[in-house]
């Protein structure tokens, strides 16, 4: 372990206790004596072994977990959606009325659904930065570093024939290795009807009280059988109690607790108002084209409620950022950590000039992030056809590339996976593309001017509309066989007239320019700075801390525990089946389903339904299982109040509250009102 490795582990471990219920956990760095200590549990290696290798992450962004030895798996329907979307038909709407498999032969193959389950961790830091001297540039460095991490990841999967990926944690601070045990045939076993897995709709996300049905039963097989698994999570006879502890392991996506007030001031004044106005005019077009006639409400309902939550997330989190106390709070600890920096001369010419650096570098950033937003990072945004076609090119461009020299998504680790999206069966729908294009052209032409050179290329003197239209009703990638063909053959890639092949080219000079100068003059700088933060950090107070998040897995817990709203009303711990039918009205999105109407006289209507927790979650834990501390499940996380997702950046819990559907609940359900005695028989819950 490296001397940098080593403070930061003993950073984590040092953890004391007293403090809030905050913290996105590595599993290798528990904070098991502030727990023991506040709470009076020992979590013990065996307790997190079972959780750890009982949860996984969905690779289209969620989590989720085991929870029988035959490989059930247990999500959000919102996490399952997109798979529950593409098995469905105008004739066979899943998403409308629900989906049972009654038997194992009934169960559906979701077209590209991948789960990873998480096997070892290993520190590789020491690796990482091998050879790298001291003074070298930033640029420099952090390309060396990216060849370094695809070779590991390389060697581990020839070894071991799992997927690996290196993970870097404390922005470079730190780095490890994590391996993974994959499953590609993912199947669906059982999906509530959308009305009451979303109950509320966009009115009600982010709040609570809330009444929603928000879980899925999926399936991993293997080898053509059901997937024996070792390790997998019992269901609580008893669900969810008020004051008990819980414990969620999920996969957290991003958080920004560890951001200098330069990055957040950019993302406040520059980036999250740029994003946030991207994807209202994305909304606005979905909306337009939902309006339209029921099929295209059925086609595009999923893309729709997909950007009205990122929509309503953002919303929260530039509250959080245009917040005068947090940012003050977060001032302040940045001023207070410089100040004794400032005092200890060795510690001044060590750390002195980070801070700097990295306001100067997203300074730079601010000049060139539109384009870089719009033609890199947030170009396919909505659109499945140009992600599909940007993917067939740079395959077979990077490809055709020494693996350390590839763009580190198509280094030779990952490529199974990027194949397995790539290649995808579900269904295209062309006129849901058109709509979306149209809105991405209309934005660029907005953003970045009609005498923009990428914009007149795009447009080639038609309207976003007709070019849109031109793009999608000329291009053969919707066949299967035509991406493996330009996949494979990078010269037929080069020169195709494939309509959105011709898109993705016009973007793809420009879009790579622009990510070069963000991993040159941004990116390395923050690694380079970054990681140097915390050393100081720990250098000053010696205190415990965890990285932000990264879309692995991570550790929270904390109470069952209602709270006081700002206006001083008491909002209890639960909601139950009796308010759900007292919400409803009977007008979208506030509809109960019939078969809900119809097994009312027979549910018990004081069962818990949703409740919340102090537990430090973000977005990418939807599905996190929720179990109490005898490792059973209680729940299943799905959202968190509008007034937790300023916890990005800054975590407090008097009002802020992690979401979760009770298990209590979804038991009544499933015996009442779907009868799925199979489900039942599996989980040991047999009526």
């Amino acid at each position: 372990m490296t001397t940098r490795s080593a403070w930061i582990a003993v950073a984590l471990l040092s953890a004391g206790a007293g403090r809030a219920d905050e913290g996105i956990w590595l599993f290798n760095a528990a904070p098991k004596e502030s727990i023991r200590q506040k709470h009076r549990f020992e979590l013990t290696d065996e307790f997190l072994t079972r959780l750890r290798l009982s949860s996984v992450r969905f690779n289209n962004g969620g989590s989720g977990s085991f929870v029988s030895p035959t490989g059930l798996l247990f999500t959000n329907h919102h996490v399952g959606s997109d798979c529950i979307q593409k098995l469905s038909t105008a004739q066979n709407d899943y998403m409308t009325n629900g989906f049972y498999a009654a038997t194992e032969t009934d169960e559906k193959r979701c077209p590209d659904l991948e789960i990873n389950v998480l096997l070892t961790i290993e520190d590789v830091t020491s690796a990482v930065n091998q050879g790298i001297a001291a003074g070298a540039p930033a640029a420099e460095a952090n390309r060396a570093r990216k060849v370094t991490m695809s070779r590991l990841e390389k060697e581990c999967a020839d070894r071991t024939g799992n997927r690996c990926d290196v993970v870097t944690l404390f922005s470079g601070g730190q780095y490890h290795l994590y391996r993974y045990k994959k499953y590609t045939d993912v199947r669906l076993v059982f999906a509530p009807e959308l009305d009451i897995a979303a109950f509320g709709g966009d009115p009600d996300n982010f709040t609570f009280p809330r009444y929603c049905l928000d879980f899925a039963f999926f399936r991993a097989w293997e080898n053509g059988r059901p997937a024996a698994v070792e390790h997998s999570l019992p269901w609580s006879r008893t669900g969810a109690r008020e004051g008990e502890l819980t414990f969620v392991s999920g996969h957290p996506g991003s958080t920004g607790r560890l951001a200098t007030v330069a990055e957040l001031e950019f993302s406040r004044d520059v980036s999250y108002p740029f994003i946030h106005s991207r994807l209202a005019s994305l909304i606005r077009a979905l909306e337009a084209y939902n309006a339209v006639s029921a099929e295209n409400k059925r086609v595009g309902r999923d893309n729709l409620f997909s950007q009205q939550n990122s929509f309503k997330a953002y919303t929260g989190f530039l509250a959080g950022l245009r917040d005068a106390s947090l940012m003050g709070r977060k001032a302040q600890d940045e001023q207070r950590l410089r100040k004794s920096i400032a005092d200890d001369p060795a510690k001044q010419k060590q750390f002195g000039a980070i801070w700097d650096e990295i306001s100067s570098a997203y300074g730079d950033f601010a000049k060139f992030y539109k384009p870089y937003w719009l033609l890199e990072r947030g170009a396919t945004r909505g659109s499945e056809l140009l992600v599909i076609a940007r993917t067939v090119l740079r395959y077979a461009e990077e490809k055709a590339k020494p693996n350390d020299q590839r763009l580190r998504e198509f280094t030779e680790a990952g490529l199974s996976s990027v194949e397995q999206a790539m290649y995808s069966e579900a269904p295209i729908h062309d006129s849901m593309e058109i709509a979306v294009l149209a809105n991405y052209f209309q934005f660029l032409r907005q953003e970045l001017g009609v005498e923009d050179t990428v914009v007149k290329a795009v447009l080639s003197g038609q309207t976003p509309e007709k070019a849109a239209e031109q793009y999608v009703r000329t291009s053969r990638i919707q066949n299967v066989a035509e991406r493996k063909r330009l996949a494979t053959d990078v010269a037929a890639a080069r020169s195709s007239t494939d309509g959105m092949i011709r898109l993705a080219r016009i973007l793809d000079g420009p879009a790579r320019e622009y990510r070069k100068k963000y991993e040159d003059n941004v990116e390395a700088v923050v690694v380079s700075s970054a990681s140097r933060i915390a050393q100081a950090r720990f250098a000053v107070y010696g205190a415990g801390e965890y990285p932000d998040a990264t879309f692995t897995l991570r550790l929270s817990y904390g109470p069952v525990k209602g709270y006081r709203a700002a206006n001083g009303t008491k909002i209890p711990w639960a909601t139950n089946f009796a308010g759900l039918f007292r919400r409803a009205t009977g007008k979208e999105p506030f509809v109960i389903p019939p078969r809900w109407l119809k097994a009312r006289r027979s549910l018990k209507l004081d069962t818990s339904f949703n409740f919340v927790t102090t537990a430090d979650t973000h977005g990418g834990n939807s599905g996190s299982p929720t179990v109490n501390t005898a490792g059973e499940v209680v729940g299943i996380l799905f959202d968190g109040n509008i007034e937790g997702l300023p916890n990005r950046f800054l975590y407090r819990d008097e009002r802020e509250r992690s979401v979760h559907v009770a298990s209590q609940g979804i038991v009544e359900a499933l015996r009442k009102v779907y009868h799925t005695d199979r489900i039942l028989k599996e989980l040991k819950l047999n009526p």
